[in-house]
């Protein structure tokens, strides 16, 4: 079938598994993430941790990509990435960021809005040691959103330091490591029928967070 603009038009589903009402919703929305993160990984959905992380210039053009989620916990969400990377150029400049999860075998989507700040030199060491020798150094190797020349160039630096590596692990580079999102806002939205989805925001004023319900 060709891919027309009637085609895409006419591209939809109705969501019908699910219905989230607020009385459902925990109180803290930290909490309600674990929840239904717990729900992904129970329902097997592929890579639950997938995220897109959202970003903006000092101009207040917008960026955004797809990152794995490597932590949360009460302080925030973390993910880590190459500091001189286009995102780590941007988040310095401007350390605000917005992430979305979508789980469609839920029908489930998790909005964030925060600050962003790097986390510590041990935490990102910490987890850097815990991650494949051939990810550490492709980490290493690839000077990541950089123009470079053609495919070779990344392949024969990484085969490189793997020789020098001798099959051990290497340090942590000085411009490699992690962030955290500390959210001020979090959406959890259940896809309904005829798009009368379900939306739950929470905002946080003055360290404390409130509840409300969004129109879809």
């Amino acid at each position: 079938m060709q891919v027309t603009n009637e085609f895409l038009q006419n591209l939809r589903q109705d969501y019908k598994s699910a219905s989230l009402n607020e009385s459902d919703v925990d109180q803290d929305p930290i909490v309600q993430f674990q929840k239904w993160f717990q729900d992904a990984v129970d329902a097997q959905v592929y890579e639950p941790n997938v995220m897109t992380l959202a970003t903006a210039d000092k101009a207040g053009r917008p960026d955004a990509r797809i990152v794995l989620l490597k932590g949360v916990d009460a302080n925030g969400f973390r993910f880590f990435t190459n500091y001189l990377s286009a995102k780590g150029k941007e988040l310095k400049r401007n350390p605000f960021a917005a992430l979305v999860f979508f789980w469609p075998d839920l029908e489930r989507q998790v909005r964030i809005e925060g600050t962003v700040e790097k986390l510590d030199k041990e935490t990102s060491e910490e987890y850097f040691n815990t991650r494949p020798l051939d990810s550490q150094i492709g980490a290493v190797a690839s000077p990541q959103s950089q123009v470079i020349p053609n495919r070779v160039f990344l392949e024969e630096k990484f085969e490189e330091l793997k020789a020098k590596s001798a099959g051990k692990g290497i340090a942590k580079p000085a411009h490699w490591g992690g962030y955290i999102v500390k959210p001020t806002r979090i959406e959890f939205w259940q896809g309904r029928s005829s798009r009368l989805h379900d939306r739950i925001n929470f905002e946080k004023v003055k360290g404390t967070w409130t509840k409300t319900r969004l129109a879809p």
